[in-house]
């Protein structure tokens, strides 16, 4: 396979029909939420300028934590796109921390991994209760990571009830050979230790992946690699792709939340 196969194996923008025009729409709806919403902004967790989450706020007592973590290949994208995804938590009274975390290539993915971890610590600090856990496609390697032992401090693991990657990337070894990795900086020794189809996740914890069956093969491939590895439920929701498959985050009542909360 050439390098340029190896490339547009992980391209999604241009097979997914109007993908041009998502980031748009999502900052445009995310946007609309937060000036609606109760929400506590950019609040941080670290030093890096991008070290910070938003916090949304259901009415009355909360059940526990919601988080969300975003994707774009650890290298783009920030927080304030997925304010509106909160939607689907919120009405079924979790408070929701939708998370920012610096990017590649100023950092690597084990500095990111250690981010996740910082920030749902200090939102679990702001909400007791149980914790359950989003993210989407690098984002989905990022939630998965959260399930695996070591990665979060013992008290928190213990609250960690439920993890759902979304079109997660769960093995990183594929991306040595992409051309991305001039931002990543992946050797051989750190896609080892980030993938979590090279590990278990913690007992006890409930976890699905969950993908799009219009999803783009390798994403298929990356979902059920992690699923087999991990023992763990797979759901693949019909007729959703890459940019859409997240769409029932905002909905309570969508098979997507059922299924994230364990409810089918």
């Amino acid at each position: 396979m050439t390098q340029e196969q190896r490339d547009l194996a992980y391209e999604v923008g241009r097979f997914v029909p109007g993908g041009a025009d998502y980031p748009a729409r999502w900052q445009s709806a995310a946007a609309d939420f937060r000036a609606a919403t109760p929400c506590e902004l950019d609040l941080p967790y670290g030093e890096n300028p991008r070290a910070r989450y938003d916090l949304f706020l259901p009415e009355g007592a909360s059940r526990g934590l919601m988080v969300f973590v975003h994707g774009g290949y650890w290298k783009s994208r920030c927080k304030s796109e997925w304010s509106h995804f909160a939607a689907g938590g919120l009405a079924r009274g979790y408070s929701v921390a939708i998370v920012g975390y610096p990017l590649a290539p100023e950092v690597r993915i084990s500095e990111i991994t250690a981010h996740i971890a910082a920030a749902i610590a200090a939102a679990a600090a702001r909400v007791a209760g149980p914790i359950v856990l989003a993210g989407h496609s690098a984002g989905g390697h990022l939630a998965a990571r959260m399930a695996m032992p070591g990665v979060l401090p013992p008290e928190l693991a213990e609250r960690l009830t439920r993890v759902m990657p979304i079109s997660p990337l769960s093995d990183l070894r594929p991306f040595l050979d992409l051309g991305m990795n001039a931002d990543l900086r992946l050797d051989a020794a750190e896609a080892g230790a980030e993938s979590p189809v090279l590990g278990k996740p913690l007992e006890g914890v409930g976890v699905v992946a969950l993908v799009g069956s219009e999803e783009r093969p390798v994403f298929l491939d990356q979902n059920r690699w992690l699923a087999e590895a991990w023992g763990c439920d797979e759901v693949i929701l019909p007729g959703r792709h890459h940019f859409d498959v997240i769409d029932g985050l905002a909905d309570p009542d969508s098979v997507l939340m059922r299924a994230y909360l364990g409810e089918d």
